[in-house]
């Protein structure tokens, strides 16, 4: 195979990933791809599995192979998805050690750093990227769960300077308008409306983020439409689930079978960790008014 065309090729299986065609990811024929392409390659179809639920089907492809880096934090991952939140922190925080000018580290372990709320450690292994666009995104990522807009907005037009026509920046950049508000939500919308559109980028994550900004915007029933159309098409795509719990709630609508859906998936979703979070905190508070009978 031509280097270019196999450098495309895994471009595209990159730009399926982002888009949530993870289906597609697993089925893509990565045989002619040049060695030193293959395992990046591999990952991904990898990690497209543990997106789709598969995180112990993964954990058993990888079990004898940690002394890959890229296939360690792959472990570390799904043993994060499969809710073995401890091993998978200890096995991130030696690697970021040992490995932390590897790609795959920085980027995986980072998710699972953040995920398990060591932002700080994150970042500092994100920082030692040397050019990647998705670690550029996940750094996006944690400053705006930190309601630190300013530093996403910083980190996405840096990156645009040498990554301007990237598929991730400008969601990432989507993600920033979509934080900021204000004539940003119909800005997002434009472009998830774009990929969504596109047969080449249609796919459940550009439905999710149109369907983002339609809530943003007012526009539930829109929203309503683009998620149940999607859901049917990808029944445990875990964001699609995420998003159409959220809009149920906003819509006054029960959500259970929902959440029983995306415990299946994906049993460490943050917004399952925040359920019952608020649901322990709403205990808690409904335990102070319990009313006290007397005979």
């Amino acid at each position: 195979m031509d280097p270019f065309s196999a450098e495309g090729e895994l471009l595209n299986i990159h730009n399926a990933f982002h888009q949530g065609q993870y289906d597609n990811v697993i089925e893509f024929d990565t045989t002619a791809l040049s060695p030193e392409n293959q395992l990046p390659a591999r990952v991904l179809k990898l990690r497209s599995k543990i997106a789709l639920g598969r995180a112990d089907e993964v954990l058993s492809e990888v079990s004898s192979e940690e002394d890959t880096p890229d296939l360690a934090a792959t472990k570390a991952l799904a043993q994060h998805t499969a809710g073995d939140a401890d091993a998978a922190l200890q096995l991130v925080q030696d690697l970021a050690e040992n490995y932390p000018d590897n790609v795959t580290v920085q980027v995986l372990g980072g998710t699972v750093l953040q995920a398990q709320g060591h932002s700080e450690e994150a970042l500092a292994l994100l920082s030692k990227h040397q050019g990647n666009i998705e670690a550029v995104a996940l750094i996006v990522q944690i400053h705006l769960q930190q309601n630190r807009s300013d530093l996403a907005v910083k980190e996405v037009q840096t990156a645009k300077r040498w990554a301007q026509d990237s598929l991730l920046i400008n969601i990432a950049e989507s993600w920033v308008g979509m934080r900021i508000g204000g004539e940003k939500y119909q800005a997002a919308f434009y472009v998830y409306e774009e990929l969504a559109s596109a047969p080449s980028t249609a796919a459940p994550l550009s439905i999710t983020g149109q369907a983002v900004a339609e809530l943003h915007l007012g526009r539930l029933p829109e929203a309503e439409a683009a998620l149940t159309a999607a859901l049917e098409k990808y029944p445990d795509q875990a964001e699609l689930i995420a998003n159409s719990i959220v809009l149920n709630v906003l819509a006054g609508k029960p959500s259970t079978d929902l959440e029983s859906r995306l415990q299946q998936v994906n049993p460490s979703h943050p917004l399952l960790s925040d359920i019952q979070e608020k649901s322990e905190f709403f205990d808690t508070a409904a335990a102070k008014y319990s009313p006290k009978v007397t005979s």
